[in-house]
């Protein structure tokens, strides 16, 4: 008897093809849907449609059903062959419009699976040092996704589904790199502070340098301490990519193909940067390339380097617009709520538009901003921001010597006088931040290069399947694979 549709749905088609290794199945992370077979989902699939198929076809079902298997290990954790095989489908997906861009099939599954495994360890680190995420952290990133892409949540879940891929795995997903992206925050907040003699030193080297910069760039990574060996076929490898570049081949497809870096399979493209925040091995070519061009071999700490000058932009003048104000605060507290804090800003606002009373007096008696309230409510000159968006939003609608309305912030009410405005060249002191932020930004990424070198360096990871060996990723069972930590 002829099975329906919806059962022949419900039951996976057959997969013949031969595989050595172990098959398992791996309750502890679940497989993205309609990938993972298992024996009970196919007994299932069976039972449902029992009365139609009869039990040879059970017994065909049973014995020609793919089921998952193991390609690589991290840890504890195992990569499984239809997690590959996603992620290889959604790169494929990606490049659909320019295919000749991926290298061959075999290097582009090692590509991602190097990804996975990274992905895998970072996850467990974040994990193991107690960084969460929970499901309304994850609800407000879907939200932002979908207003970013313009669209509502709903809108964002059909667009996942109709690109072939299960919502709660897109989910899952997204918890991973909220995970990952915390992880990295720790790790480079313990980076170190930059000082004000490095900030001195840097703007006397003449270094800082303004505008934006769009590189791409290749990677042929170096592991922690390597050998001699080790660096040698490196900077091998890294001088053949560079000959193939200078013989033609498309940078984005060499990257593809050879880099090691996380964004290699985004073509090496690091996007619009501000040069400060850019890697100073990177930075020292800026000046040298022009839009287009590609940079000799370069060896950093990671590794070595191929640079590719995509586009650059000049940054001008800094003017910023700043206001003058002084102000008053009633606060909020357990003692005095929002409806008596209102009343009372109400009435020295009073005092000062209708009574002409002194607005610096009154600040002293009744504002409880201490930095403010001896100063007469004096703020300074500011930038509009400074002081939250609400307060910038009073001001903006204030001629000079006006006093506002009363107007909340999460603090309490406070009144506001705007006693000037002026535009002001903030481009030295600018240059001055931007040098801060380029040391700082150098020190994290710097930190988190080489916490990424040692979380690799210190794990057990290893291929299962033979396919998948290289020089980074030794065979299970061989003298390279690290040997698991004793329990």
């Amino acid at each position: 008897m002829a099975t329906s549709k919806a059962c022949r749905s419900a039951v996976p088609s057959a997969d013949t093809r031969s595989h050595p290794f172990p098959q398992v199945s791996r309750p502890a992370r679940p497989p993205p849907t309609g990938l993972i077979y298992m024996n009970k989902l196919v007994v299932s699939a069976f039972l449902a449609c029992s009365a139609l198929a009869g039990l040879s076809a059970q017994a065909q079902i049973l014995t020609t059903e793919p089921v998952d298997r193991i390609v690589a290990i991290a840890e504890e954790e195992v990569i499984l062959q239809s997690e590959l095989d996603t992620a290889v489908a959604g790169i494929l997906q990606q490049y659909k419009a320019n295919p000749q861009q991926l290298p061959p099939r075999a290097e582009l599954e090692r590509q991602v699976l190097d990804r996975l495994i990274m992905l895998r360890l970072q996850v467990m680190r974040a994990q193991s040092t107690g960084i969460r995420v929970t499901d309304n952290d994850v609800d407000q990133a879907i939200q932002r996704i979908a207003a970013q892409n313009k669209i509502d949540v709903a809108q964002l879940r059909a667009s996942v589904q109709h690109d072939g891929m299960d919502f709660d795995s897109f989910r899952k997903n997204l918890r991973e790199q909220l995970q990952v992206e915390r992880l990295r925050q720790r790790v480079m907040q313990g980076s170190g502070q930059v000082t004000d003699a490095e900030v001195d030193t840097l703007l006397a080297t003449g270094n800082v340098k303004t505008g934006e910069i769009h590189l791409a760039h290749i990677l042929i990574a170096l592991p922690e301490n390597a050998s001699a060996k080790q660096i040698e076929q490196a900077k091998t490898k890294a001088d053949d990519v560079k000959k193939q570049l200078d013989g033609g081949l498309d940078f984005s497809a060499a990257a593809i193909r050879y880099s090691n870096a996380q964004d290699a399979l985004e073509g090496g493209d690091l996007g619009w940067r501000r040069i400060d925040s850019v890697p100073e091995a990177f930075v020292e070519l800026a000046d040298t390339l022009q839009t287009g061009q590609v940079s000799q071999v370069i060896r950093a700490a990671n590794g070595f380097h191929i640079i590719k000058m995509i586009d650059k932009r000049a940054e001008g003048k800094q003017v910023v617009n700043e206001y003058h104000a002084r102000h008053i605060e009633i606060a909020t507290t357990e003692l005095v709520s929002s409806d008596e804090a209102q009343r009372k800003i109400a009435d020295v606002r009073r005092r000062i538009v209708d009574a002409h009373e002194d607005f610096a007096a009154l600040a002293k008696q009744f504002s409880n901003d201490a930095p403010t309230a001896n100063l007469g409510g004096e703020m300074g000159w500011f930038a509009i921001d400074q002081y939250g968006p609400k307060v910038a939003e009073v001001l903006a609608k204030l001629k000079d010597g006006e006093v506002s309305a009363p107007f909340q912030t999460d603090v309490g009410w406070h009144v506001v006088q705007l006693l000037g405005k002026r535009s002001s060249d903030r481009t030295e002191q600018a240059k001055r931040e931007q040098a801060r932020d380029m040391l700082r930004q150098r020190k994290a990424g710097d930190e988190y290069e080489s916490f990424l070198r040692t979380v690799r360096s210190e794990a057990y990871i290893c291929a299962v399947n033979p396919a998948y060996v290289t020089a980074e990723l030794a065979a299970c069972g061989a003298s390279g694979a690290k040997k698991p930590n004793a329990p």
